[in-house]
C-alpha cells in the first residue's frame, strides 16, 4: 500500500481541530514533534519527514552569536537492522540470533588517554553482563556545517555494536541494556570520566543528537541521509535552552521523552526523589536495585531529570 502524507504550507491555519492536531494547544515552546508510519513499517519516508518537520521549527531554537551553533536539535529512531548487520558482518563477525544492539556514545576529543579509558570502562560492563562486542564505529560526521562554540565542544561520537549469545526476549535485553548504561554511569561519575555520555544504548532505537541548528542536524550526521536507515517512526526536537546552560548531552530528544523542560519544581521534585531512593526496590531489578540510584544524574537538565524518572 502506498504511503499517505499530507504536506501544508507553514502558513496554513485550520479554522479548527484537525486530526490530532488544536489550535487550541498552541503556546511557546521547544520545537517537537512524532513522525510515526500508519503501517509500523520501517520507511524511509518517517525518517525524512521528520527531518523536514525538524527544519519547520527552527524558530524554535535559540542562535548563539556565531550564527551556526545552537541550543541542541536531535533525533531519535528506530534502530535501522539491515544497516548494521552489514556494519558488523564488515568487520568478519558472525552475527548471533536476535537484533544488533547499538550504543550511541559521546567520548572525549582531545583527550585520547581518556577517551580508551571510557571506551575499556563500556566494554567490561558489557562483558560483565554476558553480551558480545561486535566492535566499533566511528560515526561520520560533516563538521564544516556546526559554529566555532559548537565545534570547541563537541565530542568524539562513536557506536559499540553489541549482540546476545543468549537471545533474550526484547523487554530482557532491553532492562539488561539499561542495567548496563547506570553502570557504567556510576563508575565513570567515581572515575571523574566527566565527557563520557551515552545518548542512547538500546536493541530498539537509537538517538542523533548535538549542538546543532535543525537544518544541520542531517548534514552533519551523513547517517541520517542514507537509504538504508528507515523507521517506522521518529522523534524529533529543537532545544531553546533556558534553565539550563547549552551543552552536547543535554540536546534532545531524551532516551524516552523529548520535552520543553520548564519545568519550575525541579529542585523540589529532586529533593522528593532522593529523599525516596533509600526504598525504592524493584523485582525487575532484585539485588541490582542499588545501580540505577541515584535515578537522576549530576547537572541534569528539568528535562533530563524528568526523562529519567520516566526511563525508569
Amino acid at each position: 500500500m502506498a504511503e499517505r502524507m499530507i504536506i501544508r504550507p507553514l502558513d496554513h491555519q485550520p479554522e479548527g481541530p484537525l486530526g490530532l492536531y488544536d489550535p487550541a494547544d498552541e503556546h511557546e515552546a521547544c520545537g517537537v514533534g512524532f513522525v510515526a508510519a500508519e503501517d509500523g513499517r520501517p520507511s524511509r519516508a518517517v525518517v525524512e519527514a521528520a527531518l523536514t518537520a525538524l527544519k519547520a521549527v527552527w524558530h524554535r531554537g535559540a542562535v548563539d552569536a556565531d550564527g551556526k551553533t545552537g541550543d541542541g536539535a536531535g533525533i531519535h529512531i528506530a534502530i535501522p537492522q539491515d544497516f548494521f548487520r552489514e556494519q558488523v558482518a564488515s568487520r568478519g563477525h558472525e552475527l548471533l540470533p536476535g537484533p544488533v544492539a547499538l550504543g550511541q556514545v559521546f567520548l572525549p576529543r582531545t583527550d585520547l588517554a581518556a577517551q580508551e579509558r571510557c571506551r575499556m570502562l563500556v566494554e567490561e560492563e558489557v562483558v560483565r553482563a554476558g553480551l558480545k562486542v561486535y566492535g566499533w564505529r566511528q560515526v561520520p560526521v560533516d563538521t564544516s556545517v556546526i559554529g566555532r562554540k559548537a565545534e570547541a565542544a563537541r565530542p568524539e561520537i562513536e557506536q559499540i555494536m553489541l549482540g546476545d549469545p543468549r537471545n533474550r526476549p526484547e523487554d530482557e535485553l532491553e532492562r539488561l541494556l539499561y542495567l548496563v548504561r547506570r553502570r557504567i554511569e556510576k563508575r565513570a561519575a567515581g572515575l571523574q570520566l566527566k565527557d563520557l555520555y551515552i545518548c542512547s544504548l538500546s536493541a530498539r532505537s537509537v538517538i542523533y543528537k548535538g549542538l546543532f541548528l535543525a537544518e544541520q542536524l542531517a548534514v552533519f550526521f551523513p547517517d541520517l541521509a542514507d537509504e538504508r536507515f528507515v523507521s517506522p517512526f521518529a522523534l524529533y526536537h529543537q532545544r531553546y535552552s533556558t534553565n539550563t546552560f547549552p551543552q552536547w548531552w543535554l540536546a534532545q530528544p531524551f532516551r524516552t521523552i523529548a520535552h520543553n523542560g520548564e519545568i519550575n519544581t525541579l529542585r523540589g521534585n529532586l529533593n522528593w526523589l532522593k529523599s525516596h531512593e533509600i526504598r525504592m526496590a524493584s523485582i525487575a531489578f532484585g539485588e541490582r536495585d542499588d545501580d540505577i540510584k541515584p535515578v537522576v544524574p549530576e547537572g541534569a537538565s528539568d528535562s533530563a531529570a524528568l526523562d529519567a524518572v520516566f526511563e525508569l
